[in-house]
């Protein structure tokens, strides 16, 4: 007869601890901050919308902003 086996499910951690933050926790805390600094330099509503598109690859920024500065 085979044996019945049962398993535990484990609830994963979902909380951003500040000791132990990865990177996902780290691009949201700043795709939030670049959404709210787009929306609120935004002149109108569609560069606004523009502005939100902006802080879902603000890294894609950052990243050209500093090959510029290093001279790559």
């Amino acid at each position: 007869m085979a044996k019945k086996t049962t398993k535990k499910l484990v609830k994963k951690d979902m909380t951003c601890n500040p000791n132990d933050c990865k990177g996902g926790c780290t691009y949201g805390l700043g795709a939030l901050g670049a959404a709210i600094y787009y929306i609120s330099a935004a002149t109108g509503f569609w560069v606004g919308v523009l502005g939100v598109l902006k802080a879902l690859v603000w890294p894609v920024f950052l990243v050209l902003e500093v090959l510029k500065f290093i001279g790559a």
